[in-house]
């Protein structure tokens, strides 16, 4: 088989396993002695992490400034940062924390060096001038395992509302230059968290695996970030032996890894197309969107690439991802489709995911958001969904 040309997009350097947080105040100090650390409310501070880590930053001369962020980003919020600590002659940016910390944290690390707000480049609103960078050295450590954005240049920013929008800051530059991942972290974050965050980046690895974008690369990233995914998932949301959720809590750390890395390379699909007007409009949490989105995507796109195009790989490679979830490598071609969409449907009532009317969407929404829904994930489904069928996603799960 031929393999046809593809690129892969610069990497953070990537420190994994358990025990790695001792290494952030090392790492931090190859970049400077002044670091601004952006953290959730919360649940970093509540750790016996928190004191380690101010012990290390003072055994190593370190000075430190501290930014808080609650919930989903805004551009406000990044202004606000970059405002505050514009003059403060920072050095190095830390994140510590969720998807929505880190996103935030990386895109005030590239905002710092030069003082604007994050409208002048945030895509589709704003002026959209081009950021050419540098931005400031940000290091990233996520404490929940979904989002992957320790490995992605997006930093996703969003203002709620009639006439919100969920939208990407995003450059080559603002990658991280190290990503932190202790899978230890995760064991602060509860079951509902773990379900959300671990559906998000299952769904992450299923869509980048049928992008129009993949590759042979990516393509095995996939395949090692599923198996991993099955493996630790269910240890982890379900917590009742400690030894298997300790393995697997380091198998979804790795899995949501890989998802973002995957991502930064593929793009995604029609569950992260619709996300965006969900997550703008209505209070849903980014990775709930997913989780209980993706059975019902995974659905329609089979049916509408077997009415429009059969012999798209999309089909073999949803049959092979059937095959992996259910077990039986022997499967043919068309009860692995099924058992897929069956699978991940029993996972979504398992995990007992809200409907989307849970965040105050109603019927006369749905126009909206299927109007609104075309973005850059929808342009690499692995079909052109009509708005009738993206319509009927939507209304399955309202």
């Amino acid at each position: 088989m031929m393999i046809h040309p593809f690129s892969i997009a610069r990497l953070p350097r990537i420190l994994f396993g358990e025990g790695q947080i001792v290494q952030v105040s090392e790492q931090v100090a190859q970049y400077g002695q002044h670091v601004l650390l952006i953290t959730g409310k919360h649940s970093f501070q509540q750790t016996a992490h928190w004191a380690t880590l101010q012990q290390a930053f003072q055994d190593k001369n370190i000075t430190w400034e501290h930014f808080i962020v609650s919930g989903e980003p805004s551009p406000d919020l990044i202004d606000q940062a970059v405002q505050q600590f514009f003059h403060a002659n920072i050095e190095v940016v830390l994140g510590i924390g969720g998807g929505s910390v880190l996103d935030a944290a990386k895109a005030i690390a590239g905002l710092l060096p030069f003082g604007n707000s994050v409208m002048d480049h945030l895509e589709g609103v704003g002026k959209e001038l081009p950021y050419l960078g540098p931005a400031i050295p940000f290091i990233a450590v996520p404490t929940t395992a979904g989002t992957g954005s320790e490995a992605t240049k997006n930093a996703v920013l969003s203002v709620q509302g009639e006439n919100g929008f969920k939208k990407s800051f995003r450059h080559d530059t603002l990658v991280p230059q190290v990503a932190i991942i202790d899978p230890n972290l995760l064991i602060s974050c509860p079951p509902s968290l773990i379900a959300a965050d671990g559906m998000d980046a299952l769904t992450q690895l299923l869509e980048s695996y049928v992008s129009t974008r993949a590759n042979p690369m990516t393509d095995a990233l996939v395949i090692s970030g599923i198996t991993a995914f099955k493996q630790g998932f269910f240890a982890v949301w379900g917590n009742k032996d400690e030894h298997a959720a300790q393995m697997g809590r380091s198998r979804l750390a790795y899995a949501s890894l890989l998802s973002g890395i995957n991502l930064a390379q593929t793009g995604l699909g029609s569950v992260h197309g619709l996300a965006s007007p969900l997550g703008a409009y209505f209070p849903c949490p980014h990775g709930v969107v997913c989780g209980t989105l993706v059975a019902e995507a995974t659905d329609i796109n089979i049916k509408a690439l077997q009415a429009r195009a059969p012999e798209n790989i999309a089909l073999d490679k949803y049959a092979q991802i059937g095959r992996l979830l259910a077990n039986n490598l022997k499967l043919d071609h068309q009860t692995a489709l099924s058992e897929l969409v069956i699978v991940l449907r029993e996972w979504t009532n398992r995990l007992r995911l809200p409907t989307l009317s849970a965040y105050g969407m109603q019927r006369q929404d749905v126009e909206k958001v299927v109007a609104n829904s075309r973005g850059s994930s929808m342009k690499t489904n692995p079909i052109v969904l009509t708005d009738e069928e993206i319509r009927e996603l939507v209304m399955r799960r309202l």
